[in-house]
């Protein structure tokens, strides 16, 4: 039999039984639009916790420290040498780590707590330092005011609910000059305040410095997930670097008889996310300890992979009840096509001839229910699109797009609904393609 004259057969029959064919083919729609919905939802979450990830600088970014912080703590990188013997993360080390290829940016990660004096008051805040990449960020899309001027600008970033504390009205903060009150180290060598003796001590000075301030933001840079996020106002790292504030790190180093300035810890930014782990070789070779979100992304895309398959099996349940559908009703039309078939077959039709008929018939509805499927999907997604944009709205939160239908979604789910489709036709396929043509004749 010709694949045109078998495809107008099949069509013939499906159209003289319009209402069963209908029905099945809704069923199949049905089943694959609960899997598109699902899916797509899935695939949408993933998608904005990657976005989320990546803008706040998280996939690219290489936290350095001393083998010193984890000393006794850690076997697996436990340093066998002596504590004062161990390499502390100073500007040596910055700068070795700066010429490293595939690295843009070093920053030491500053964060002290000060005194902001502001119209004859002081108030308590944690001042923590932003390098010239953290512009960048999610949290300052929508700030109030502008990003720093340079990398030295004396200009201050304030936290919202800190602007609140400053003046009624935030917006007013803008423009106005604070004063930052802080503890400065100055070395036994600076100004003749010790004894040049002693290499290991250092003098504590309190210091002012006027910032002007220059944006408010209502978000935590970088997402909340670095210990610099949670302070109130924020300095450029070189203006905050330049200060030489007092960290614990230097009370620490002291105590360990480790001379010069030191930095509890080194935020290094790399080209791209797949050269990171490269970057990291390459640091833990000059004798420092380095961390990365390599592991936890991996955790996280296990956690999504696991997540979709579970949202794909409950959104398959629909359509293997629609696979029941299909078997009934081409077992049907096996029952009231017997004297068609016992024809065929008369007229030298083969038992393969018969089942390419019902497998062109099951395929054409899986085709067809595949393709509604997929739009119906397409506007469960856009209803739970446009439901989720209102609450959000409504807690006073950014719209968020938590659904996505990629290409490759809407081919895959309609090659499944075929299969699907194509495997429920084999028993009544095999069925018909056994009739003795003769019974089938005498069949009234």
């Amino acid at each position: 039999m010709k694949g045109y004259d078998l495809l107008e057969l099949a069509t013939r029959n499906l159209r003289e039984s319009k209402l069963r064919n209908g029905l099945t083919t809704l069923g199949i729609a049905v089943g694959v639009a609960s899997l598109v919905a699902m899916l797509s939802l899935g695939i949408g979450l993933q998608q904005l916790a990657n976005s989320r990830l990546a803008k706040s600088g998280i996939f690219d970014t290489v936290f350095v420290t001393s083998p010193q912080e984890f000393r006794g703590n850690d076997d697996n990188n436990r340093d066998q040498k002596e504590p004062e013997q161990n390499r502390v993360v100073d500007d040596a080390a910055r700068n070795q780590i700066a010429s490293l290829p595939n690295v843009v940016e070093v920053s030491p990660e500053i964060r002290v707590m000060t005194d902001v004096r502001y119209k004859d008051k002081s108030y308590p805040a944690f001042m923590g330092a932003l390098p010239p990449s953290a512009k960048s960020g999610d949290a300052f899309d929508a700030m109030q005011g502008q990003y720093f001027s340079s990398p030295d600008a004396k200009e201050a970033i304030v936290a919202q609910e800190f602007a609140k504390t400053l003046e009624k009205d935030p917006k007013e903060l803008l423009g106005k000059e604070i004063v930052l009150r802080y503890a400065e180290r100055r070395n036994p060598n600076q100004g003749g305040q010790q004894d040049p003796s002693d290499e290991f001590s250092f003098s504590v000075i309190r210091k002012e410095q006027a910032l002007k301030v220059v944006g408010i933001i209502d978000q935590e840079p970088f997402g909340g997930m670095r210990m610099i996020s949670r302070a109130r106002l924020f300095l450029p790292t070189q203006t905050a670097d330049s200060l030489n504030m007092v960290q614990f790190s230097d009370v620490r180093n002291a105590a360990n008889a480790n001379a010069g300035k030191t930095y509890s810890m080194l935020t290094v930014r790399v080209s791209s996310a797949g050269k990171v782990e490269q970057v990291q070789d390459a640091i833990k070779k000059l004798g420092l300890r380095t961390y990365s979100v390599l592991d936890a992304t991996k955790s996280l895309r296990r956690f999504f992979a696991i997540f979709d398959m579970f949202l794909g099996i409950f959104g398959s349940l629909a359509l293997a009840v629609a696979s029941l559908a299909i078997v009934n009703t081409l077992v049907m039309a096996v029952l009231e096509r017997r004297r068609e078939i016992g024809v065929m077959k008369a007229l030298g039709a083969g038992d393969g001839d018969v089942k390419k008929l019902f497998f062109t018939e099951a395929g054409a509805m899986g085709i067809v229910g595949g393709a509604l499927g997929v739009g119906i999907g397409w506007l469960i997604g856009r209803l739970i699109h446009f439901g989720t944009t209102i609450y959000l709205k409504r807690q006073g939160l950014p719209p968020e797009n938590v659904w996505l239908v990629p290409w490759w979604l809407v081919g895959a789910a309609i090659v499944f609904a075929v299969l699907v489709s194509l495997i429920a036709a084999l028993y009544p396929a095999a069925r018909a393609a056994k009739l003795d043509p003769i019974q089938a004749l005498r069949y009234e």
